[in-house]
Formats: C-alpha cells, sequence, structure tokens
C-alpha cells in the first residue's frame, strides 16, 4: 500500500520545508543511509539517537537517490535541490504516528506479545504452527523497539489476516506508545524477569507497563503460575467490560488450560511428553497428549504459551497438535564466517521469509556496499497468499539490493526468473543434494555470499561446502555485544568526542577485516593499526575509515601514500626520514606521539622545537592530532601520576597548537581511562580491549563478553583409579574416572599453564577440570561428575562462563595476551540477531 506525500504531511501535521515533488507517493520507510536500496517511493526519517542523528546522513540518503524526507530541524536545502521536506517537531514521534495510521487503515487480527523473555520463539513458534491456515505478517527477527515496532506493522497489507508482533521496552512510557501502534486484539504475556530492571522503579512498575500494550485487547493470556501477572491480569480485566482471560497452569491451578504429567523421555533426550486439559467455555473438557522436541524449560513455557494461545484465538487442536512435535528451533542469529577464495558468507540458513531476507540484505550492503553479492535462496513456507505475487516481490528487493547472483533451491522459487533481470545470473535446483552435487561448477570468488532457506531445505550443507576449511575450534565473535559495548562506552562521551578504535594485532586475535568492517558499520571516527601491513589488508578490503599507524617504517612510507594511511610519528629521526619521503608538494597526514611518561615511543619536550621548525617548513605534512600514552590508567594508585601525565600533555599540545597556528585534535585516554578519567576525553578517545567486554571495575556490568572460545569433545575413555593421563604421566586419576579429550591445544593458544588441573572448561554447564599436560593440538579434562557428557559435545574454553579474565588470571597474564595468542588455524566465527 502507498500514500500520497500530501497524505502523510497531513497525517503528520507537518510543515512544508521544501517541495518538489508534485504527487509523491510512500511506500517504504527508510532510517540507514548506509543500506538504502528502492529509492523510489522511499521517505527518510532522520531519527535523532543517544549517539547518532540522522540529519547528519541527509546527504548521504540523497545521493543514493532518496528525494523524500522527515526532519526534526531546519536542514541545508541548498544541498538537496531536488527534494521534499517535511518539518516535524521529532521524527521518532513522526515515524510511530505514521505506523499508527498504517495499522488502522488495516482490519486484521492482531496479537501482540510482551514479557522478559520468550517473546521472538513464542512469535515465531506461533507462526509456524498456523502453518497456511491464515496469511500472517509477523515483526521481522526480534524488531520489538521504539523504531522495530514501527517498521514491523509496516509490513501489514491488504493480502493479511493475522499480524503477530512483539513489544520490547526499557524505560517508562515506551509502551503506551507501541500499544497504538499494535493495537492488538489478542495479548500474550510470557512473563517477568530481571532484564531492563535499571528502567523502572519496581518490578510492579514495569509490569504495570508493560500491561499498557493490551489496552485495546479483547483476549489476554497468560500463565496463572506467575502471580503477579496474573493479578494485573485479573485487575486488567475488570477494568473494561467484554475483555477475556485465558489462563494456562502447569502446577494445578485454576486456569482454563492445565498442563498435566509433564514428563521428559529416555535420558532427558527425548523431549517433553504432557498432557492438556482444556475447560472450555460452554463446559466441555478438551484432553490431548502432546510431544515438544526439546528438552528445556523454556522451550516448555514457550510451548504452552502458543498452544494457549491459539486455542484463545479459535484454532482446532487438530489444526495444529501434530505440528507441535515438529517444531524447529529459532535460531535468530546470522553469522559471518569466513568463506573459500576470498570470499564473505552470510549465514542464515534456518529461517525464510521476505521480511527477514530484507534484513539479512541491508546487512549484506552495509557491510559489502559496492562488492558483488550472491543469494542462495531457498522456497518460502508457510506463507499464505498468491505464490506468483510473493516472487514478483522477492525479485523486486534482490534487483533493489544489486544482486549479480540468484541460486534458488526448491519447487516454487525458481518463479522468481520471471521477476529478475538478464543481468542477474541464475541456477535453480529441485533440492540442496542437487545443488551440492553441482556446487563446483559455480566459480564464488571475492564476494558476499547469503544464505538464506527454511530449516527444511538444510542449507547449512552448503554452508559447510563454502566454509574455508579449518578445524573444529572456534572463536566466536558476538557483534550485538559489540555493539552494546560501544554504544555504553558512547554514553559516556561528550557530544563531538571522537571514538578511534584499535584494531591491530587482527583486532586482538578477532580477525581485522571483519571488525573493521563491523566498526564502520557503528560510524567510529577511526582505526588504529600497529603496522602499515595491517592498514594496507584493510585498505584492500574496501574499508574507508581514516586509518593511524602506530609503528610507521620507512618501507613502508610507500604504502601511506598509496592506501591513504596516516602515520604516528615520535621521534626527529623518523620525522626526517618522512620530509626526505614526501618533499615539500606530496601531503600526508601525520599524529605527533608525546612521551609523558610511558618512556617507551614518543617524542620529549626536548625534542618539540625540531619537531615543530621542521612542520613549519613542510606544511603539507599536516598534523591532525597530537596524543599521548597513559601508564597506569587502570589501576587507582597510579592515579597522581596519571594527573601528572595530562598535565605535561595538555601544557605541551598548547604550546604545539600556538606555534602551528592551529588545533589539531588531542587525545589521551585508553579504555580505562574512557570510563575513569572523562575529564580528559578531550577531542577523541582511543577504544581498545573494552571493545571486546574486558572493563574496569567502574563499568562491571555495562560491558558484555565478546569473545567465547569453543571445543568439541573427540573421545571419551573410562579409566580406572592409578592410571595416569597425557605426557609426562602428570594427570594421575584417584577414582574411577571419565576423561575427554577435547579439540584444543597450546597451539591454538589453549596454554600449558591451563593444565593439571589449574583450570576448567564448561561442558553441559558443568566445570570440568584439566588432567595431566595441555598437548599441543589437545588437552584432556575430567567430566565424571558430567555424567550426559558425551562425544561431540561442545566445550566452552572461555565466553561467559568461565570468563576470558578467569583464565588470563590462571595463565598469570592479561586478557589482550589470551586473545592474541589465539592461532590462526582457530576459526573465526561472526554472529548477530
Amino acid at each position: 500500500m502507498a500514500y500520497s506525500l500530501t497524505e502523510v504531511e497531513q497525517v503528520l501535521g507537518a510543515r512544508r520545508l521544501q517541495w518538489r515533488v508534485s504527487e509523491g507517493k510512500v511506500s517504504h520507510l527508510l532510517l540507514d543511509s548506509r543500506s538504502i536500496a528502492q529509492v523510489e517511493g522511499g521517505l527518510f526519517f532522520a531519527i535523532v539517537g543517544e549517539r547518532h542523528d540522522g540529519h547528519s546522513f541527509l546527504e548521504m540518503a540523497y545521493r543514493a537517490g532518496v528525494r523524500q524526507f522527515v526532519v526534526s530541524r531546519e536542514v541545508a536545502l541548498e544541498n538537496m535541490p531536488d527534494a521534499s521536506v517535511l518539518l516535524v517537531d521529532d521524527t521518532l514521534s513522526a515515524l510511530q504516528t505514521l505506523a499508527t495510521y498504517h495499522r488502522q487503515r488495516h482490519s486484521l487480527r492482531v496479537v501482540g506479545i510482551t514479557g522478559s523473555n520468550g517473546k521472538t520463539i513464542v512469535k515465531e513458534w506461533l507462526a509456524q504452527l498456523i502453518g497456511r491456515r491464515e496469511r500472517i505478517v509477523r515483526s521481522p527477527k526480534s524488531y520489538n523497539s521504539q523504531v522495530g515496532v514501527p517498521l514491523s506493522v509496516w509490513a501489514i497489507g491488504p493480502q493479511h489476516t493475522l499480524g503477530i508482533f512483539e513489544a520490547g521496552i526499557s524505560r517508562m512510557g515506551e509502551m503506551e506508545r507501541l500499544g497504538r501502534i499494535i493495537r492488538p486484539n489478542i495479548g500474550i504475556f510470557t512473563n517477568l524477569g530481571p532484564a531492563h530492571r535499571e528502567g523502572f522503579p519496581s518490578d510492579e512498575v514495569k509490569l504495570q507497563e508493560k500491561m499498557r500494550l493490551f489496552d485495546t485487547a479483547e483476549v489476554l493470556v497468560f500463565c496463572a503460575d506467575h502471580a503477579l501477572i496474573a493479578e494485573a491480569a485479573r485487575t486488567w480485566a475488570q477494568q473494561k467490560p467484554g475483555r477475556r482471560l485465558f489462563s494456562w497452569s502447569k502446577s494445578g491451578r485454576n486456569a482454563d488450560v492445565l498442563f498435566l504429567d509433564i514428563r521428559l523421555g529416555a535420558d532427558g533426550r527425548g523431549g517433553w511428553f504432557f498432557h492438556m486439559e482444556w475447560k472450555k467455555a460452554e463446559g466441555e473438557t478438551v484432553r490431548r497428549r502432546f510431544s515438544l522436541p526439546f528438552s528445556d524449560e523454556a522451550s516448555l513455557e514457550n510451548a504452552c504459551h502458543c498452544i494457549a494461545a491459539l486455542l484463545a484465538i479459535g484454532i482446532p487442536v487438530g489444526a495444529f497438535g501434530q505440528r507441535l512435535n515438529r517444531l524447529e528451533p529459532v535460531d535468530m542469529r546470522l553469522s559471518w564466517k569466513v568463506g573459500i577464495n576470498q570470499c564473505a558468507l552470510l549465514d542464515d540458513a534456518y529461517s525464510n521469509d521476505p521480511a527477514s531476507l530484507r534484513i539479512a540484505l541491508q546487512l549484506a550492503r552495509q557491510h559489502w556496499p559496492e562488492g558483488p553479492i550472491t543469494v542462495i535462496l531457498s522456497d518460502f513456507l508457510q506463507i499464505g497468499g498468491g505464490k506468483k505475487q510473493l516472487y514478483t516481490e522477492i525479485a523486486q528487493m534482490l534487483l533493489a539490493y544489486r544482486v549479480r547472483r540468484v541460486i534458488g533451491v526448491g519447487t516454487d522459487v525458481p518463479l522468481l526468473a520471471q521477476g529478475l533481470t538478464p543481468e542477474v545470473q541464475m541456477a535453480f535446483y529441485p533440492s540442496t543434494a542437487a545443488l551440492l552435487q553441482d556446487i563446483g561448477n559455480h566459480a564464488f570468488r571475492d564476494e558476499l555470499i547469503l544464505v538464506k532457506g527454511a530449516r527444511f531445505f538444510s542449507l547449512e550443507r552448503v554452508v559447510q561446502r563454502l566454509e574455508q576449511r579449518a578445524h573444529r575450534t572456534v572463536l566466536e565473535v558476538d557483534l550485538n555485544a559489540l555493539a552494546h559495548n560501544l554504544q555504553a562506552v558512547r554514553r559516556r562521551l561528550k557530544t563531538g568526542t571522537r571514538l578511534m578504535v584499535m584494531v591491530k594485532a587482527a583486532s586482538y586475535g578477532s580477525g581485522s577485516i571483519e571488525m573493521a568492517r563491523a566498526l564502520a558499520v557503528h560510524r567510529v571516527d577511526y582505526l588504529g593499526v600497529a603496522y602499515a601491513d595491517e592498514g594496507v589488508e584493510l585498505r584492500q578490503a574496501k574499508i574507508e575509515l581514516p586509518i593511524l599507524v602506530l609503528n610507521p617504517e620507512p618501507s613502508s612510507f610507500d604504502a601511506l601514500f598509496r592506501y591513504r594511511l596516516e602515520p604516528e610519528v615520535y621521534s626527529i629521526s623518523l620525522l626526517d626520514a618522512l620530509i626526505q619521503a614526501t618533499g615539500k608538494h606530496r601531503v600526508l597526514p601525520i599524529h605527533l606521539k608525546l612521551d609523558t611518561g610511558m618512556h617507551r615511543l614518543g617524542l620529549m619536550a626536548s625534542d618539540l622545537p625540531q619537531a615543530i621548525e621542521r612542520l613549519r617548513q613542510y606544511p603539507n605534512l599536516r598534523v591532525q592530532s597530537v596524543f599521548s600514552h597513559l601508564v597506569g590508567s587502570d589501576e587507582p594508585e597510579h592515579d597522581e601520576f596519571t594527573h601528572t601525565q595530562a598535565a605535561t600533555f595538555i601544557r605541551l599540545y598548547e604550546g604545539i597548537a600556538e606555534a602551528l597556528g592551529y588545533r589539531p585534535l588531542r587525545h589521551l585516554v585508553n579504555s580505562a581511562g574512557i570510563a575513569r578519567f572523562p575529564e580528559y576525553h578531550f577531542d577523541m578517545v582511543r577504544l581498545g580491549i573494552g571493545l571486546y567486554g574486558i572493563a574496569p571495575k567502574c563499568m562491571e556490568g555495562e560491558l558484555r563478553p565478546v569473545h567465547t572460545l569453543k571445543a568439541t569433545i573427540s573421545q571419551i575413555k573410562c579409566l580406572p583409579p592409578g592410571a595416569t593421563v597425557g605426557y609426562g604421566r602428570r594427570g594421575r586419576l584417584e577414582r574411577p574416572s571419565r576423561i575427554a579429550t577435547i579439540s584444543i591445544g597450546y597451539a591454538d593458544g589453549f596454554s600449558r599453564l591451563a593444565g593439571n588441573g589449574r583450570f576448567s572448561v564448561l561442558i553441559r554447564g558443568q566445570r570440568a577440570p584439566t588432567v595431566g599436560n595441555i598437548c599441543m593440538d589437545m588437552a584432556m579434562v575430567d567430566v565424571t561428575d558430567i555424567p550426559k557428557a558425551q562425544e561431540g559435545d561442545e566445550v566452552i574454553i572461555f565466553g561467559k562462563q568461565p570468563s576470558l579474565q578467569e583464565l588470563a588470571d590462571c595463565l598469570q597474564t592479561i586478557p589482550y595476551e589470551v586473545l592474541t595468542h589465539i592461532a590462526g588455524r582457530v576459526k573465526r566465527v561472526y554472529w548477530q540477531e
């Protein structure tokens, strides 16, 4: 559905700043200038956030072809001569108002879901269980925020008969706005937990705030076993005639639906089995026996919510009962992997619907702005409506994101061919097996490959074929946690303070190219590398951010010019060498490093008169920044010295700026300094290990661990007392033991210092201590007290538990060293929701 721009103007109560389109149409909403694909019918909202302002990217969106904008302040119209620009008081409120208007134009039934956990799983499972009975529109992924909900609701079309939307909040007043947008007929309250507790005075207040989602609902589904929720539900029902409660219980409480005789299958691996008793309003009791292919408590609760909701909606048990045992896991993670032949691999092989495809394509284009993209795509399952229309829309989406090649798997996906242009290479296969048999005939090289498919098609086998070969030890890098940590740091910065992120030493072992791409998406201001070769690698990967080289060498000077790298200047001899290389005409941005107490690299105060004299003679060496390095910013006992360093830096900088006649950027603090010394943030700060979740005590709880190092159990042996394990017979057993050999050794970065019981890994949620010496490629751990441990199980070396800091303490070192010692043969996997 498209609206005229005039209609949008009236709905928003906007004022025209400029009107260049006689009767423009609005069919889709744009918020991110980095992922604009389809410009016709697009309306760009300049959303103002905590650290980013969409008004700063209006010209970028205009250059991408956007011609319709909503802003909340006067902007430079001369730079957008052909644009229509509407002025409102608040662009986020305007976005929500437009989505509310769109929702009011459609009379479909809508399910609204809130709660602390399980919202996304319940939503996705409801869609699986309902299948083709309804033509469903739902929130993509976990789009449940103040921005995500309007974008989700905007997807409602006249063909849809049921909407399923989730809503999440983090502070007071948010749910009332989301409730107006979603306007659910049926509500589901999953549970109440500690998430976002800091945004509310109490759990009771948070509960009441969440209940605002159901102001328009006629039916509320909830678990009667949650006392606070049950009480709030009863109060809600009494507030307005006609409201109906639909409750369920596992504990035998008075409820509409009871789940009884709940048990796990053999050895806890067979999933849940349970009986249902439903007391219908007319007095009849319906009894059914169900099974669930999951064995965790959260899945059981989510399934109970789904069953109760389906009954409340009016869908008969016979329509979904058999599907319950075929529910598929909901993997909300998109994984970045290193592909064959210098390819980047975006793995989203477990779900397929139009909304999540668009998200994956946006992500692909953000990380791969200009390069070729191949999409391997399966049939779309459980999608109501006409297939021809669906695949025509998908084809238009693929064209909008400039996809070069499409490889389809399934019987319906060949319908794409009718909507794609001849420039797009196409190949279609009836099954995944057929594609795998022919995959060697496709030349994959220097491109991004997006694998997107319904779980039924097992496209993970294609991902495995296209991955660069590596052994089973994996370093997972959580890009969601990285983004969270960036925001946590930015919240501590004053407006206008720039952020440099250090990506030296392969981004502390994380992989420099992949991390630099992620940081570019999040719009950091500078990257820092140790040597020019690292900067060259980033430039060859099309990273365009400014790059500071901390240790430039004369042999790399040509690379500085060729790849637009900016060297640190830490001595007079290095400055003279750069002058000899540049002469008076070649322009080169440089950064002056001052030694204020580290006594490593850096210009001493006595060097500055000579340095300034040379810089006056060679103004083509433009000083971009002046900086220094704190010695002990993370240790309170050195605070007095830190203040002395800062005072010295300020004094030396002012002398340099006065002599040069301009003021370069100033930066002094590192990760710990950002947290502990806000008065020294100056013009820019340098973020290193803090990005990865290692925080000083004053930031504990604010940052999330980014890395998880995983291995697998290769073999388990049962050994008698007195047996020895490993080289030198150092691991002597004192009881009958089950000893697991795991796929990681000191050649992977798991140091020998962790052996002989000094460290414990995590297997099935329990700690398993090392036994004997760590070998080059393997280590042995004691799983005697983990009876369910079996070969092939995942082993966590560090992550949330055990933590990276715990391993570093065991090894008598620091987290930096642990990360940078992780070997290149360990596969890096990057994922995000």
